[in-house]
């Protein structure tokens, strides 16, 4: 059997793994619909964007849902910490997703285009307004959240929801919005035609150089700011307890792991690279390259939180020593073990399924696309 600390890790590990799942596949879909008032310059332009992801959309929000299961599962105390700390902006990313099914369904429903139109801009709220949370919500990670546990364990968030609204956690909503954004853009480079492929290759490049500036301006930035570090020594098998640590806040404490292993300078390399790529890939018309580069680019940027943040996962700024860290936030050893286990069994079924129904799909949508299939397609 795997001991509790193995365990510990193998669990950071395979959530990380489910978010980039999320934000390589579901990704895309909410880059296209971002793009969607914004590329499509006549109906049937949309309608190509929206086709190209129709088939996959609801599978792809499998990685979000198996995500939030598995931190509920092995991280139920950061689970029910995020939903303190992050309820409005939860409420409003669901409220944002629930545009999704009901604008494919009902946009070609009435043949009108202020009908369409009005469709078209709720779908681009579906898209867009959860690429910029997702980006505050680790912006506010980074810099540590307002909370704090009772005697038994009862968390009390002490901050508001505008106070998640600060500059630094917005300069990482856009480098999550371009981010994916940019995501989509090549997206649509493998899935479509004629203009509106030459327009967005145009915008993979813009999406992806903002993506990258943002990304370096936030790394400068975090270098300056506060981080957490933990000053006393922890039994990474004990069982899980909130305040049997000792935290200091100090500045440049995210960069303390990249010090004391360089070889991990390689994960923001990653998202440097990975933007490059998908800039001079898009500009040399090679669509899968830039698809691949641009999903590079997204494990990159979401690596580079984890490892610095890493053993921490949800800090607080007002109580450091109850920050939630990866060594005493966890469920039971028996827990992870089962869930082990079970993971290794479903999660190659997500991942077969899934490869199988991007290669069932492939190909590319037109104008012709559309006509032949006008009483069917969305």
């Amino acid at each position: 059997m795997l001991d509790y600390e193995v365990l510990r890790f193998i669990w950071w590990i395979l959530i990380a793994v489910l978010l980039i799942g999320f934000a390589i596949t579901d990704g895309f879909d909410m880059g296209v619909l971002t793009l969607l008032p914004v590329v499509g310059k006549s109906n049937t332009e949309r309608r190509v964007m929206i086709n190209s992801i129709a088939p996959h959309w609801d599978g792809n929000q499998v990685w979000l849902l198996t995500g939030g299961g598995a931190i509920f599962a092995a991280w139920p105390t950061v689970y029910a910490t995020s939903f303190s700390s992050f309820f409005l902006a939860m409420i409003l990313v669901l409220a944002a997703l629930f545009f999704r099914p009901v604008g494919f369904e009902y946009r070609a429903k009435i043949d009108s285009p202020k009908w369409r139109n009005a469709w078209d801009w709720a779908l681009f709220i579906g898209g867009f307004v959860p690429s910029l949370i997702f980006g505050v919500a680790f912006g506010n990670l980074l810099q540590g959240l307002p909370f704090e546990f009772n005697n038994i364990n009862q968390v009390t968030y002490t901050g508001t929801f505008l106070g998640l609204l600060n500059p630094f956690a917005l300069l990482c909503g856009v480098v999550s919005l371009f981010m994916l954004t940019t995501q989509g853009a090549t997206w649509l480079q493998m899935k479509t035609t004629a203009e509106l492929r030459n327009r967005v290759r145009g915008v993979s490049q813009f999406a992806a150089t903002v993506t990258l500036v943002a990304f370096v301006l936030a790394g400068i930035w975090l270098y300056f700011k506060e981080g957490f570090v933990i000053t006393s020594q922890l039994d990474h098998n004990a069982v899980s307890a909130l305040s049997n640590k000792t935290v200091a806040v100090e500045t440049s404490a995210w960069f303390k792991n990249y010090a004391e292993m360089p070889v991990l300078w390689i994960v923001p390399a990653i998202a440097v690279i990975g933007a490059l790529l998908t800039i001079v890939a898009s500009k040399a018309n090679r669509s899968g390259t830039a698809f691949f580069a641009s999903s590079l680019m997204q494990i990159g940027v979401i690596l580079t939180a984890a490892v610095s943040m890493f053993p921490f996962i949800m800090p607080s700024i007002s109580h450091p020593e109850m920050s939630l860290t990866v060594w005493d936030s966890t469920a039971s050893l028996n827990t992870l073990t089962i869930m082990f286990y079970a993971a290794c069994f479903f999660v190659p079924i997500i991942l077969f399924y899934t490869i199988w129904s991007y290669i069932k799909m492939f190909g590319r949508l037109d104008a012709k696309f559309i006509e032949d299939n006008h009483a069917t397609a969305y």
